[in-house]
């Protein structure tokens, strides 16, 4: 049977959110009902109400969550009522090019809800990231819940969902840092900051925050961050060639995702270093810079989506090394709100004074 809950939705472009009555239907044979107990308020959520991503409103926003099954479909193996998971967005579906080529965190095909979840009138909602997890309960295919050790706080463990294993593994997965590398991270939010945790994690013993704002170079530094550079009173690029020997770091992620800050990680790595884009560009950026460059410089140049994690590899893995002290996820949480604190935890997140608002159900 459907059921009427409560979700934030968006109907316009711009417009404030609202906070209304939604249907979740009866699940399909691989779906899931999922209750949600907390789901952190990401910069994703905002560019759907601001119409960045696409023009399919009304959205149901949030997609950063974890939750307890409650329902199953009749086909559904993966999971069972009870379980406590965390939502992602990449459930692979090993069948595409990408994932016959041994590439699954790259499928081009992941799973969603076989039924749209719909306002009272019948209108259908299309959930942020194909979760929608503003919401008491939303609908999700079942390779979408992966499964966790419930010690965790689920405000702690929804972050895994997106914007933490975002910078985790953009370090981790596609930098490859690994020990006694030099890495140089600039932009140092959320996905900035977990990178650096992420850095640190795999051993390397020269860290660079390099951000505007003062108050996130001193979150950098908790994070495990070695070394500061204010960007705006010195020259980047210069400032990171001085604290790694003259040559540039090993890997430098640019989490801001800008032209400027882009020349400024290439430049600041080492002649056979790594680039990782992981902040998100707009349609409209264009970068130009001498191609010669680009020709004189070896290593590589990455993009890095959703850290190029495997949800079932990783999440599980993160929630471990939490439970046992060895990563200060719970610091990602600068504050908790309810259901109907979205709209503000926007503009708290526009003025760069949290690492995340978690919703908490």
């Amino acid at each position: 049977m459907s059921q009427t809950v409560t979700g934030v939705i968006a109907r316009a472009e711009d417009a404030p959110v609202e906070t209304v009555p939604i249907v979740i239907p009866d699940p399909g044979p691989r779906d899931v009902v999922v209750r949600i107990q907390a789901c952190g308020v990401c910069h994703t959520d905002l560019t759907y109400r601001e119409g960045g991503i696409n023009d399919e409103f009304p959205f149901l926003l949030g997609h950063e969550a974890a939750g307890v099954v409650e329902t199953v479909g009749d086909a559904v193996t993966h999971v069972a009522p009870g379980d406590y998971v965390v939502l992602n967005w990449r459930a692979v579906c090993g069948s595409c090019r990408a994932c016959k080529r041994g590439r699954p965190h790259l499928c081009f095909d992941t799973f969603n809800a076989s039924k749209p979840m719909t306002l009272e009138d019948g209108t259908e909602l299309t959930p942020a990231l194909g979760i929608g997890a503003f919401a008491d309960k939303t609908l999700v295919h079942e390779l979408q819940c992966t499964k966790v050790d419930s010690a965790i706080d689920p405000a702690v463990a929804g972050l895994l969902g997106c914007g933490v294993m975002a910078g985790l593994g953009a370090a981790v997965n596609t930098g490859g840092v690994s020990r006694g590398d030099s890495v140089a991270v600039i932009g140092c939010g959320g996905v900035g900051d977990a990178a650096i945790m992420g850095a640190r994690l795999a051993g390397a013993t020269t860290i660079i925050a390099v951000d505007t704002d003062q108050t996130k170079l001193d979150w950098a530094r908790d994070f495990g961050a070695t070394h500061t550079v204010r960007a705006g009173q010195t020259d980047v690029v210069e400032a990171v060639r001085e604290l790694t020997d003259g040559f540039g770091a090993d890997v430098v992620i640019d989490a801001v995702g800008v032209p400027e800050t882009y020349e400024q990680a290439f430049y600041a790595r080492d002649l056979a270093g790594t680039v990782v884009l992981v902040g998100v560009p707009t349609p409209e950026m264009r970068l130009e810079m001498p191609l010669i460059d680009f020709f004189s410089h070896g290593g590589a140049l990455k993009s890095s989506w959703y850290g190029d994690c495997l949800p079932e590899r990783d999440f599980p893995m993160y929630v471990d090394l939490h439970l046992q002290g060895r990563l200060p996820l719970d610091a990602f949480v600068t504050e908790r709100i309810g259901i109907d604190g979205v709209e503000a935890a926007f503009d708290t997140m526009k003025g760069g004074g949290v690492l995340r608002s978690v919703v908490v159900l």
